[in-house]
């Protein structure tokens, strides 16, 4: 079963990556997550490789590879996508509108995605999420409408039908010349709300990116396209070019060797053989042919090709790893920094609790003392009451009755003195007790005056040093909150630090693989000229041999002519003398 698994699952990655540098990668993150068991960082990782909707059938793939106790944890952290379609109806007059915002069309080469909800709107409250995709609108299939028509065909009716289904994913594409890429919807909404860089999600990394191009090719007046055509291994089924001709029909358009041809007049050529593959090319002198570039360059390349591929792959490779090795180090950093924090956040709650409590002490204390001094004062100085005791009635008034006249008197107006002076002795008394009392409340209300002096004097204290108090601890705080800022401050240059170092790392590895790539072009461009030039070199040896030859063999020819002459001018000349 397991090797069942592990076989379905290898032809799923060959089926769906192309690029062998992402394939190791892939292969590699899965056994290191074997190894350690961390479930988000495989998630993360994965995410790497799986960056556009045609890989995101891989998860449901690695799915049996995960053990059962993460596969909830799994199916939480991975996107959630489904091939049925959703109906939903909104109203195009509602006061808040539609609720949603789109992007894509035919011309960034996608089909229609919502990239935003806006929260508690229509599209929100019908169930419609970011990362769906757009279907059909009022029942018309919108995959071959630029993103114009799409939204006037919204336009037409009050009542917008949406046919949707849910992908996860979101296309990323600010002009219609750069590359398209896409984006998970968690990475979107961190990347346009948080403002938090991720590397995840980006376009394919190392080797040639495969599109599909349709041309057409009309061959009225030619002698053929000037291509050769071969069937892929068994391991990579299809009809392949395998030789363009220079200045052909062909080399025009743009074909080039390892283009697959996909269709041509509307016959699929996937699992045609090549006799018919053939016969349909040469069936009809005007072609519409779907390729995909590169999809099997590596089928007729050199080997000296093959080794720059290789090499080239091993560098993808290496720069993955180590972009996985930077992300784990600022994820380690970050929860470092993050466990800090909450250590320190810690610290500063209890050092506050603790300096509030000992603040309400203080302040129970001064209360106490302030209560106590009140009541002493109180029973020192407060007013009371007199006891009443029963005072002796008034006597009454002595009514002055004119003593008799005496008899004997000689005049009648004369009064008897009888030694007897009240008046002035009462007067003189009560003044006397009137200047004592007056001296004895003076001295009371000094001793009063200087009691409630002091008193104040020892409150006014205590409420400056409560106020010297108050002030120390609000500069404590003060200062625990400047620490939180600069703590804080500290933390974001230390993770923008990582994040630049980390795009260092990566700048200078694609600047070493660009190096090496333009090393192993140069060198190969030296060795063919060199060898082109040892041909030439050996061409010009073997013709100046040649030559030399034939100029010997001349030589040798005229010599040997000269010498048969010279041999018959002596004979002759001697049988001559012999004549004589």
């Amino acid at each position: 079963m397991e090797r069942k698994v592990a076989r379905e699952f290898r032809h799923k990655v060959e089926l769906l990556i192309d690029n062998e540098a992402e394939k190791d990668y892939l292969y590699d993150v899965l056994r290191m997550y074997h190894q350690s068991m961390e479930l988000p960082v495989l998630v993360g990782d994965l995410k790497l490789v799986i960056n556009e909707p045609s890989r995101l059938p891989l998860f449901d793939a690695i799915r049996p590879l995960i053990p059962l106790k993460h596969q909830v944890e799994y199916d939480l952290l991975t996107p959630k996508r489904s091939r049925k379609l959703k109906e939903v109806r909104l109203d195009r007059t509602h006061p808040e509108g539609l609720g949603l915002s789109v992007r894509g069309g035919l011309e960034f080469g996608c089909g229609l995605f919502i990239s935003q909800i806006v929260k508690d709107g229509q599209a929100g409250n019908s169930g419609l999420q970011m990362g769906d995709e757009i279907v059909r609108i009022n029942g018309y299939a919108i995959s071959s409408c630029i993103h114009e028509e799409v939204i006037n065909l919204i336009k037409t009716k009050k009542i917008v039908s949406l046919k949707v289904r849910q992908v996860g994913m979101i296309p990323v594409k600010s002009s219609t010349e750069e590359p398209l890429k896409w984006q998970f919807v968690d990475q979107f909404v961190s990347d346009f709300g948080e403002k938090k860089g991720s590397v995840a999600g980006l376009a394919s990394m190392g080797g040639k990116e495969i599109k599909e191009k349709k041309v057409f090719l009309s061959l009225v007046g030619t002698k053929g396209m000037g291509v050769s055509i071969s069937s892929g291994p068994t391991q990579k089924p299809g009809i392949y070019i395998s030789n363009v001709k220079s200045g052909s029909l062909a080399a025009e358009v743009g074909l080039q060797i390892g283009d697959q041809i996909v269709e041509v007049n509307g016959v699929e050529f996937t699992n045609l053989d090549h006799k018919e593959a053939v016969r349909v090319l040469k069936s009809s002198r005007s072609l519409t042919i779907t390729v995909l570039t590169g999809a099997g360059s590596e089928l007729f390349m050199t080997d000296e090709e093959r080794l720059a591929v290789e090499a080239r792959r091993e560098l993808d490779r290496r720069e993955l790893m180590h972009q996985k090795r930077v992300a784990l180090e600022t994820n380690k950093m970050v929860k470092e920094q993050q466990e800090k924090e909450r250590q320190r956040k810690m610290e500063i709650s209890q050092k506050t609790a603790e300096e509030e409590e000992r603040y309400r002490k203080e302040m129970e204390k001064i209360e106490a003392a302030e209560r106590k001094h009140h009541r002493e004062w109180e029973e020192d100085w407060a007013p009371r009451e007199q006891p009443k005791t029963k005072s002796p009635s008034p006597a009454p008034p002595e009514i002055n009755t004119p003593p008799p006249k005496s008899k004997n008197s000689a005049f009648g107006w004369f009064y008897r003195y009888e030694g007897k002076l009240p008046t002035l002795r009462k007067k003189g008394e009560k003044k006397r007790k009137k200047k004592k009392v007056s001296n004895t409340d003076t001295l009371q209300e000094q001793r009063k005056n200087k009691k409630e002096m002091e008193f104040e004097l020892k409150l006014a204290a205590e409420k400056e040093e409560m106020y010297e108090r108050e002030k120390q601890l609000k500069i404590s705080r003060l200062v625990q909150e400047v620490g939180v800022i600069i703590s804080r401050l500290a933390q974001g240059v230390g993770v923008m630090i990582s994040r630049l170092a980390q795009e260092v790392g990566v700048m200078i590895s694609r600047l070493a693989q660009e190096v090496g790539v333009m090393i192993s072009r140069l060198a190969q461009e030296v060795g063919v000229m060199i060898s082109r030039l040892a041909q030439e070199v050996g061409v010009m040896i073997s013709r100046l041999a040649q030559e030399v030859g034939v100029m010997i063999s001349r030589l040798a020819q005229e010599v040997g002519v000269m010498i048969s002459r010279l041999a018959q001018e002596v004979g002759v000349l001697w049988n001559g003398i012999l004549y004589e």
